[in-house]
């Protein structure tokens, strides 16, 4: 992806952002069918990125989703991840704490669903809903029974300075020990989150994506939009800076996404193992055992047919006079 493109959709870390300077509609010039094709090249590209990153083992992928309600995270995940093995990815969803996760700090989820070694991990939602859901409804932290915060008034400034400090404490930690964190925010506008919601009404293959809540959280939009903007501002980091997706065109939202990724993974300079003087010599007579023994099977079928053959050919047959 062209340098200048991928400035127009990265929280450049350090610096004060508001999700409005971001393009909900950007497509960099390129045409539907550009995208499309763009699309597939890079599902090609990603499978053979992903088979190196197993066999290399020395890293894994974390890509991290975040947007509002219709925004495309589903089908990002299930276009862009289409052409990999199903063996080395793994995709979580983070919805409503449950109790025994509320009976842990709010990272502990987040650690117990990391990709190992040689593995994509994809999350849809993240930690970044205890300073995004939590932080427009602040009363949700108080279920975490921390113990110096007892009432919403506690909620306060300092509180998410402090929560925003640990997120990118975790994510350096993270980094410098082999994962690589991609994370993506698919900036939808509200017009376009309507019609969405209204497709999904108007289809009875999809009404079943439409709750109520989804409404309910609409009318937070701008206190949405908000949190969005702090957690640019204070989350996108050298490590791990933020990328925001233009997703009122879903065709371009999910080319860019795939593009990001293969860039990143591209520059890891991923490659199989490579083998040991020892290692080699047992491939080779490995070959040499294999080899003889095709070799003694081709003989042996070969004796057994002139054998058949022969024994086809009855005494005192010949023509007839």
């Amino acid at each position: 992806m062209r340098k200048e493109v991928l400035k127009k959709m990265t929280a450049k870390p350090g610096e004060k952002h508001s999700v409005s300077e971001f393009s909900t509609d950007f497509t960099a010039g390129l045409t539907k069918p550009d995208g499309e094709k763009l699309l597939d090249e890079n599902i090609e590209k990603l499978a053979k990125l992903q088979d190196k990153l197993y066999a290399h083992d020395k890293y894994s992928i974390l890509i991290i989703f975040q947007a509002m309600d219709a925004a495309g995270k589903d089908g990002t995940i299930k276009h862009v991840m289409s052409g990999i093995n199903p063996q080395g990815c793994q995709v979580f969803s983070f919805k409503q704490p449950s109790s025994e996760e509320l009976d842990h700090d709010y990272m502990w989820r987040i650690y117990k669903s990391l990709p190992e070694r040689g593995r994509i991990g994809i999350f849809n939602r993240s930690h970044y809903e205890d300073v995004l859901v939590a932080k427009v409804h602040p009363a949700i932290v108080l279920n975490g029974k921390l113990p110096d915060v007892t009432k919403v008034e506690d909620v306060d400034d300092k509180f998410w300075k402090k929560r925003y400090r640990q997120i990118n404490d975790m994510e350096k930690h993270l980094t410098e020990n082999g994962t690589i964190i991609l994370k993506f925010f698919l900036n939808v506008s509200h017009d376009e989150q309507e019609k969405r919601f209204l497709a999904r009404l108007d289809d009875e293959s999809k009404n079943w994506k439409f709750s109520a809540s989804d409404l309910k959280e609409r009318a937070y939009w701008d206190d949405y939009m908000q949190a969005y903007s702090d957690m640019l501002t204070h989350t996108s980091t050298d490590e791990a800076p933020w990328y925001v997706i233009p997703a009122d065109n879903k065709w371009f939202m999910r080319y860019a996404v795939g593009q990001i990724i293969c860039d990143r993974m591209e520059k890891l300079n991923l490659h199989y193992p490579e083998l040991t003087e020892v290692a080699k010599m047992d491939l080779e007579n490995a070959r040499k055992v294999l080899t003889a023994s095709r070799e003694d099977k081709t003989g042996t079928d070969a004796k057994e047919k002139k054998e058949k053959k022969s024994k086809d050919k009855k005494p005192g047959k010949g023509k007839k006079k």
